[in-house]
Order: C-alpha cells, then sequence, then structure tokens
C-alpha cells in the first residue's frame, strides 16, 4: 500500500507541475470538504477558436482505485428531436444503458443513422409525428446524422460515470466528486481523438476544490464534420431536397 501511495503522489505533483506551467497556478481551495466530495474545474484553450461559434467539449472523470462510480441521477426519458433540419440538442449525455427517442417533428421524412465509432444504427426512412428508439449499451461518441439532409448533426456520449462536464464556454466543473483516484478525460468537437489522447491525466481527488488549470488543445478544431452518407458514398448534391 505504501508504494501506491508514493506512485500517486509522484503523478499528482508531475500534473501540478504541467497545470502550473500553463496557468501560472494550480490549486486547491477550499469548497466542498464539508460534504466529504470535491469540485474539479478545468479551463480549455482552443487555438484559433472561431468567437462567434460555440465549440461543444465534455471532461469526465474515470475512476482509477477500484471504486464504483456514483449512479445518475433519474431521468425520465432521453430525446433528440428532429425539427427544422436540426437535431435538438446537439450535444447529448447519456449513461451507458440508456434510451434514446429520436421523433420527427418535420413535415417530412428522416433517416437517421450513425456508422462513425460509438453505437452505429440505421433507423431508416420515418415520416412526420413519428419516432423511434435506440439503446446506447456501451460507452463511446456517437456521431448522429441524417441520410437525407446532410447539414443535420448531432453527438451522443454515452458514459459509465455521472462525474463528467460540458463545458461552459472555456470553463468545465466537475461537482460532488468523491475522494479518489482517476483519469481525466476530454472530447472536444471536431478534433481527432488522437489529438486529445496526450490531454488526458491522472489525477487525485481529496476533499477541497480542485483547480486544474488550463488545458491545451494541440490542433484547431474542424467547423463543420464532414461525412459520407450511411452508404459510404458522398451525399447527391441538389439545389432544392426532395423533402
Amino acid at each position: 500500500m505504501g508504494v501506491r501511495l508514493s506512485t500517486c503522489a509522484v503523478v499528482c505533483a508531475l500534473f501540478a507541475a504541467h497545470a502550473h506551467s500553463a496557468v501560472g497556478a494550480s490549486s486547491e481551495q477550499p469548497g466542498a470538504a464539508q460534504t466529504g466530495h470535491a469540485d474539479v474545474r478545468v479551463r480549455l484553450s482552443l487555438p484559433n477558436a472561431p468567437k462567434d461559434h460555440h465549440i461543444p467539449a465534455i471532461i469526465w472523470l474515470e475512476s482509477t482505485d477500484g471504486s464504483t462510480p456514483p449512479p445518475f441521477l433519474p431521468h425520465p426519458r432521453y430525446t433528440l428531436l428532429q425539427k427544422n433540419r436540426m437535431f435538438m440538442p446537439h450535444l447529448l449525455v447519456v449513461p451507458v444503458g440508456a434510451t434514446v427517442s429520436f421523433p420527427n417533428a418535420d413535415p417530412f421524412f428522416h433517416n437517421v443513422f450513425s456508422l462513425f465509432d460509438g453505437k452505429r444504427f440505421d433507423l431508416g426512412l420515418y415520416e412526420a409525428g413519428s419516432s423511434k428508439d435506440v439503446h446506447f449499451t456501451r460507452e463511446g461518441v456517437s456521431y448522429i446524422f441524417c441520410n437525407i439532409h446532410p447539414e443535420m448533426s448531432a453527438v451522443v456520449v454515452s458514459l459509465s460515470t455521472p462525474l463528467y462536464s460540458v463545458n461552459d464556454g472555456d470553463s468545465f466543473d466537475v461537482h460532488d466528486v468523491p475522494p479518489g483516484d482517476y483519469t481525466l478525460h476530454l472530447w472536444v468537437e471536431g478534433v481527432p481523438g488522437r489529438a486529445l489522447e496526450p490531454l488526458g491525466h491522472p489525477l487525485h481527488v481529496a476533499t477541497t476544490t480542485l483547480d486544474l488549470g488550463e488545458l491545451h488543445v494541440p490542433v484547431t478544431p474542424e467547423r463543420s464534420m464532414s461525412h459520407t452518407n450511411k452508404f459510404g458514398m458522398p451525399y447527391t448534391p441538389t439545389t432544392k431536397p426532395a423533402y
């Protein structure tokens, strides 16, 4: 046990040094000690990020000390609505095992599919006023598209832990984190996963607020994700959509 604590101490010291070099300080501050849990704060630095365009991003904490993550809060229904040739919301985070409904609120057909990473599915054509469901059975990032309308896109992130935060501007706050050892994971839309992997960090959470400083993303996010249709072919250009 003494060796394990010593190793964790070295890792935490290295991570604190990294954050200090990024923003000039990395500090644990009083905040959640009265509950026995902590808050984890991170800021995101994106090169050449457009000021007029919000770039969705998520951080989450994966336990590495064998502890069981807390449960997700009860949620009656997860929905990704199709309306005005858009998915609403654009980004949806769900627990592993959740069912997501895809109702069509447009007065024309849609064909929702996902064949890229995460959950692979094809809901086929379905008409206005109808809905179909998808069961997300494992962790992953699922990029959602419509086979008829190439401008439609969304992302479903399925996690096995509720210890996550969606960015508010350039900042993240993960609340009520139990003390323990974790790995920090990051996803940013438009940035390849291989570019984000080095930003994952081991960290130790105590009973005080932990400020990790800035995470510097090494590449500029793509404004829009290029993709093919569900057959792996380019969309047929049209001057007026058929639906």
